[in-house]
């Protein structure tokens, strides 16, 4: 009899599942190109993509093609127990209840993975409360912001971090506490899928303004004066506003967020805003996600958002809203305020856009290039690639680029 693994036994592959499980689209971008390199390149790597509702699987389907149910398997996780469709149904408009719940209900599918890649930091629970020890969980993070909450103790029990620069690595090492040998630098997926354009301002005509507020209410300018904003621009028609602000910004009219406690309601667009012809108002669709408004405005106006980041590909003039009187100078949560004005109310917005070209040559065009190169570590390999091979790694089995097999082939 040949033993386990012996001659004339195949060896078993190593099961790698990338995890989606959000209420909306905007971290596939960050996780699913490298699934599909992994399932290109990876030697004995049975890739597994699992969403955890239609809205994800429907994205996983459009940016994955062909790939999806060839190379890659996916796995529709959903809610099965009783308690948790009732907690859901309940709470789901208030908290995200189906995201902690579909882990305790999903862990069969959770423990027949040797690795599993997130872009979130809720999957830890696998760990910490249900026994899943040897399971080894990556953390892609998604986006490359400021925020404290990026680097704080939980980055430091994932088994791998991918970082897309040298700021973040430097920022987990020292603030995390992550070992330096549990993190790679592998550059930017997400700009794999969408590449930012060359572009110039187009002279004659308006400037096009990106208005991104973030959706959480201490950060945010948008609780404050965010419809006031909007006002202004209503009655200025030299500029063209686009407000796409981050996808989860609208999600729920009711806010309740837990660090810091607190409730907040996302209130309304005011119907004059709504009719403005020179004002472009988009708070759900799949635009928000692909950079497309980051590309064609000539202004970002924004708060906390990482997307700031996204919009440095091409450099060009930031202002930043400070609502909460944030002692930001020199606090690294806040360095992409280093990149432009920064405001603290809607009766210095006429000012800081009237200079906004002019002090962004004089004082902000070489500080964002600086910044942008210190968060990205952009390469002739493709970011995703990259990040495949730092997982086939940590997954212990061989990485190489490898033609795609037909279905008509024969071996």
């Amino acid at each position: 009899m040949t033993p386990p693994g012996g001659k004339g036994m195949r060896a078993k592959s190593v099961r790698v599942g990338f995890l989606f499980n959000h209420d909306q689209i905007h971290q596939v971008a960050h996780g699913l190109p490298v699934a599909l390199e992994l399932a290109l390149g990876g030697a004995g790597v049975e890739v597994v993509v699992a969403s955890s509702n239609d809205r994800l699987s429907e994205e996983i389907r459009r940016l994955g093609g062909a790939a999806i149910g060839d190379r890659i398997e996916l796995v529709e996780l959903r809610l099965k127990s009783a308690a948790a469709r009732f907690a859901e149904h309940f709470l789901g408009r208030l908290i995200p209840a189906a995201k902690l719940l579909i882990y305790k209900d999903n862990l069969d599918f959770f423990k027949s993975l040797d690795v599993l890649v997130v872009p979130e930091k809720t999957s830890l629970v696998l760990k910490d409360r249900f026994g899943l020890t040897g399971l080894k969980i990556v953390h892609t993070r998604h986006g490359a912001g400021d925020r404290a909450i990026g680097f704080n103790r939980a980055s430091a029990r994932f088994d791998h971090v991918l970082a897309s620069g040298a700021k973040i690595c430097d920022r987990l090492i020292r603030d995390a506490g992550l070992a330096p040998e549990r993190v790679s630098i592998v550059g930017y997926p997400k700009f794999d899928l969408y590449p930012p354009p060359r572009r110039a301002r187009r002279k004659g005509r308006c400037p096009v303004v990106l208005y991104n507020p973030h959706p959480a209410p201490h950060l945010s300018s948008w609780y404050k004066m965010g419809p006031a904003i909007l006002e202004w621009f209503a009655d200025h028609p030299e500029y063209e506003l686009i407000f796409a602000p981050h996808i989860m910004l609208f999600e729920r009219k009711l806010v309740v967020t837990i660090h810091p406690p607190g409730i907040a309601t996302v209130g309304h667009i005011p119907p004059r805003v709504l009719a403005a012809e020179n004002i472009t108002i988009d708070t759900g669709s799949r635009a928000l996600t692909t950079m497309e408004y980051a590309n064609r405005a000539d202004i970002y106006l924004g708060d906390a958002s990482s997307q700031v980041y996204e919009f440095l590909a091409s450099p060009r003039p930031c202002i930043f809203i400070d609502a909460h009187h944030t002692n930001w100078a020199g606090d690294g949560n806040f360095a992409h305020w280093t990149v432009g004005r920064v405001i603290s109310g809607v009766d210095q917005l006429e000012s800081a856009l009237a200079t906004a070209f002019v002090d962004f040559e004089k004082k902000y065009r070489k500080v964002q290039e600086q910044l942008f190169a210190y968060t990205f570590d952009l390469g002739d390999e493709p970011s995703a690639r990259r990040a495949a091979a730092a997982i086939a790694k940590v997954a212990g089995v061989g990485f190489g680029r490898r033609r795609p097999r037909n279905r008509g082939d024969e071996s």
